[in-house]
């Protein structure tokens, strides 16, 4: 068919909408050079006339013509209002499998609905005229073959960053002024409210545009103006000159008051109005308008953010997969009800018995159906630290989504069709920072309103905006009054607690938070966790108590070691983790870091960790072996250490360590060598030496007495931190928790310290680092808290320490932090079962003629000479003695050449590369402890998998707690 003959033939048709829209349509497939429905997929599978016709219960179908991944298209008669037609797909788009392009008609005008669910939706509109054009006609041909090209280019998540950075500077501008922070965020809320509004049609009449262009031309106008519209849409049966407006209010809008802007403001706001805020994605948008409006977050302003993938995937298993079964099993029985009634056809009308028990079956169903519904009505989700609401805003989605689909699944049985009753009063929140409470409530109105638009419902009226309660500016956690805070009762609790470590709870808090917290929780958890550990604890006692089902929140990856383990540990004992993984990137304050997601409660089904069917999770997020049920072994009481937590400016360079050296005596009679130590710390043992050292006066030295060591005393006393805090400002923020006199280390770590003198070198190990690396450090040198010293002098302890047994005990009972691996000597060292005989309790002299200590001794000792010698070349570095007596030489590069190769000397570059000569001594050393163990065979032959090794000492860690 030519383009001619097409527009002949349809130009003046007036007939019905059902009596030409299939001749309308294969005519249009003959034009454009494609195969109709029923040339091309005769048995209806993917390209079909009526698709949904064969439901159950008859009836017309969902689609005039449907096309699987390409479209859902609905015609209408001459002249009809297309937007009709436009609402039906929308309603049914779940039902056709969402096409990516939803297609409207009659016989003059075909317009494209682009469907894509992460882009800023399009329309194409086309005429009969327009098929002349043989590039248009090209251009509908790929509605058919290429989709694609219909693809919006930018993203709903491209359009929300290009908005929340306008505002970012208005906001700025406000407060530059004096505005009060609080006031500007509301006030902004209102005018990103205004725009959405307009453009998905709430303000009829592009008011608000309107209002910033008589504005404009005298922006001392913008007050009243402003007002006059936010105050009719405070108020119910408000007007602004003849034009109605809809009630609003819901707390967004509750008064006129509006902050005075300038010209500059008033242009941004026009140019941020003409875009399309009907596409801005609520997923994101509490987030990045909060970094915007809150201050203390603008330094955040463009950095990375969550998307909404991330939050499904505590979304999905918490709310999604259960309700979904529910409704499955719910919709067998409806279908058995329904497909075992008799049924009315063609020849064939219902009477008497038989219609009665039809009308039975279809009762029970829809009883069926209407109690699944009010269930969904009546769902609630808590997320007790929601923030600017992303998570609030999906859940809420998510069981829009179940709803709309179980409407539709009934509506395929024949039964009536539902209208949407799952709405914002289903999602609680709990946030303290008030910019994103508000942004939170703002959020889930949006993703309301955008829902049922495009799903082809009306938004709610009068108000159209409900009051949102129920997401509570507060504590979740403790009251003013040092009391437990109060959660609502929900059927499932989800969320991205605050994380801030145990350390820094003092800091960040203050010390009457942190202890009020810490006393709430007093039997319940131990008093040194993470901030993050306090959300799961009491969303675990919900569970227990019957106040909620489930729950799934986010937590930084060290939730399940150490002194966090224990939250994890009474939510396996109480319940059961359903769903986990242990590390998943995630964003926080703008930064990607690792991350644990943890779904716990009660759940049917396999058990999931990191996307595997497991037979259980484990509290420290493994499968099989359980090491968190390792206990400390008397053996290793006393044997490991943390180094000096300095907390303050005690740190020096060398080069103003020597001068001091220099000095004459101070007037105390003593020399500054007397509280001087050089200094390493993790970067001086994975890198090169840092040439650091530590002012150490001696504990108890009264202010007066300390001040006698003048240099030293004076560099504490002046010094400020990055904040340009005094040490002595510091020390009294943390109150009685401060320790020692602001002149001495926090934790000078006195027993280590006694315990490293005894012996002649002493070993350590960087707390975090990529590879698990020992080496030996001796006095005056002493270790920084980033240090885990073992106050042994033996080769043979080093090696049991250095070999593939304790790396692989160390792996899995340490911790995280980021992509390194964190020593922790109370659940690694203190667990660790050293070898029969070869324990720490035994002084090495007791063992040093035993074959096994021997052969490890030496393996150990071959190790690190053969490290040593790669680190320090002779022909590479030059030993010069220090300055003043009693200190180890300095070892330094010969020249500048040296120099460079040098840097690269590290026993992290070392480790990455991990040439033959090191694998050849670390395997010696692996087979002399391995004989040590008794496994030596095993080892040797290959046998012994890390499972098996992990599996091995475990045993042994219980036979010996067992035989105490």
């Amino acid at each position: 068919m030519t383009p001619h003959d097409f527009l002949r033939k349809w130009r003046h048709v007036e007939l019905k909408e059902r009596t030409a829209s299939q001749s309308h349509f294969n005519d249009l497939c003959a034009l454009l050079g494609v195969l109709d429905p029923i040339a091309a997929d005769p048995l209806g599978e993917w390209f079909t006339f009526e698709k949904g016709a064969t439901k159950t219960g008859g009836g017309e179908g969902w689609a005039d013509v449907w096309r699987r991944g390409c479209f859902a298209w609905e015609y209408k008669g001459p002249r009809k209002n297309l937007d009709t037609a436009f609402a039906q797909l929308l309603q049914y788009s779940v039902a056709l499998e969402n096409p990516p392009l939803l297609i409207v008609s009659d016989m003059d005008r075909i317009r494209i609905h682009t469907n894509w669910t992460n882009t800023v939706q399009e329309v194409h509109d086309f005429t009969l005229d327009d098929l002349i054009d043989g590039d248009v006609r090209e251009r509908l041909k790929r509605v058919f073959t290429d989709p694609e090209a219909f693809k919006p280019a930018k993203t709903r998540q491209a359009l929300t960053e290009e908005t929340a950075r306008e505002f970012a500077g208005l906001a700025q501008r406000l407060r530059d002024r004096g505005h009060e922070p609080h006031q500007v965020a509301h006030f902004v809320n209102r005018l990103v409210f205004c725009m959405f509004a307009e453009d998905v049609g709430l303000l009829p009449d592009n008011l608000f545009t309107k209002m910033l262009e008589i504005s404009r031309r005298d922006p001392q106008a913008f007050i009243e103006n402003a007002g006059t519209l936010f105050g009719a849409m405070a108020h119910r049966g408000g007007k602004v000159g003849f034009t109605a407006i809809d009630w609003f209010n819901g707390g967004l809008f509750e008064d006129d008051h509006v902050l005075p802007v300038s010209i500059e403001d008033i242009d941004d706001l026009l140019n941020a109005a003409r875009r399309d805020w009907s596409a801005i994605d609520p997923s994101i948008l509490g987030t990045l308008f909060e970094r915007g409006l809150d201050p203390a977050k603008r330094s955040q302003l463009g950095a990375h953010y969550t998307d909404r993938a991330k939050i499904m995937m505590i979304v999905k298993p918490v709310i999604i997969d259960p309700l979904e079964a529910e409704w499955a099993a719910a919709l067998a029985e409806m279908t058995r009800l329904i497909e075992s009634a008799p049924r009315t056809t063609k020849d064939k009308l219902l009477r008497g018995a038989e219609l009665a028990r039809r009308t039975r079956a279809t009762a029970a169903a829809t009883a069926i159906h209407e109690a699944f519904i009010a269930r969904l009505a009546a769902f609630r989700v808590l997320d007790p630290a929601c923030g600017s609401g992303n998570f609030l805003y999906i859940a809420l989605r998510a069981l829009k989504d179940i709803e709309h689909r179980a409407n539709l699944d009934a509506e395929a049985l024949g039964l009536p069709r539902g209208f949407p009753r799952v709405g914002p009063e289903c999602v609680l929140g709990i946030e303290l920072n008030p910019y994103a409470a508000e942004l939170a409530r703002v959020s889930v109105w949006i993703g309301e309103i955008q829902w049922m638009r495009r799903n082809g419902f009306d938004a709610a009226r009068n108000p159209i905006l409900r009051p949102l309660d129920t997401i509570q500016q507060r504590d979740a956690i403790a009251n003013a009054d040092g009391s437990a805070t109060e959660w609502p009762a929900a059927d499932v609790i989800i969320g991205n607690p605050p994380f801030l470590g145990a350390k820094l709870m003092f800091r960040k808090l203050g010390h009457a938070e942190t202890k009020a917290i810490r006393d709430l929780f007093k039997g319940r958890l131990p008093g040194f966790t993470d901030l993050v550990c306090y959300w799961f604890e009491n969303a675990r006692r919900q569970i227990e108590l019957g106040h909620s089902s489930r729950a799934g929140f986010v937590a930084t990856n060290s939730i399940r070691k150490n002194t966090n383990l224990p939250v994890l540990r009474r939510i396996v004992e109480t319940t059961r983790i359903f769903e986990a993984w242990s590390e998943e990137k995630w964003t926080v304050d703008g930064a990607a870091i690792d991350v644990s997601l943890i779904c716990f409660g009660h759940k049917s089904g396999p058990e999931i960790l990191n996307g595997l069917e497991v037979e259980s999770i484990n509290p420290d997020l493994s499968a099989g072996l359980n090491l968190t049920l390792a206990v400390n072994q008397p053996q290793n009481i006393g044997g490991a250490y943390l180094g000096i937590q300095k907390s303050g400016p005690f740190d020096i360079s060398g080069k103003i360590a020597r001068s001091w050296l220099g000095e004459p005596l101070n007037p105390n009679g003593r020399p500054n060598k007397d509280v001087l130590n050089p200094y390493w710390n993790g970067d001086d043992v994975t890198s090169r030496p840092r040439d650091f050292w530590l002012i150490t006066l001696p504990s108890g030295l009264s202010e007066a007495n300390a001040s006698l060591f003048a240099k030293p005393f004076e560099h504490i006393q002046n010094t400020p931190d990055r904040d340009g805090k005094l040490i002595r400002q510091l020390r009294d923020e943390l109150g009685e928790r401060a320790g020692p006199n602001w002149w001495e280390q926090e934790w000078p770590r006195p027993m280590m310290r006694s315990r490293i003198a005894a012996v002649d070198r002493y070993i350590v190990t960087p707390e975090t680092a990529l590879h698990r690396l020992f080496v030996w450090l001796s006095l005056p040198v002493l270790p920084d808290k980033n240090l885990i010293v073992i106050p042994r002098n033996d080769d043979t302890t080093f090696g049991i320490l250095h070999s593939r047994f304790h790396a692989l005990w160390a792996l899995r009972k340490g911790s995280d932090l980021q992509d390194r691996p964190r020593y922790t000597h109370t659940s690694v060292y203190a667990t660790f079962p050293f070898p029969t005989g070869l324990t720490p309790n035994i002084p090495a002299a007791d063992y040093a003629d035993d074959p096994r200590a021997q052969a490890i001794a030496i393996a150990a000792a071959r190790l690190n000479e053969l490290r040593e010698h790669w680190l320090n070349p002779s022909d590479l570095v030059m030993r010069v003695p220090e300055v003043v007596a009693g200190y180890p030489d300095r070892i330094l590069p010969k020249d500048d050449e040296a120099a460079k190769v040098l840097k690269t000397r590290t026993l992290t570059n070392l480790y990455n590369a991990r040439p033959q000569w090191l694998a050849n001594a670390h395997a010696a050393l692996d087979q002399a402890v391995a004989d040590a163990y008794g496994w030596g065979e095993d080892f040797h032959a290959g046998t012994l998998t890390d499972d098996e090794i992990l599996a091995r000492l475990f045993r042994l860690n219980q036979e010996r707690a067992a035989a105490q």
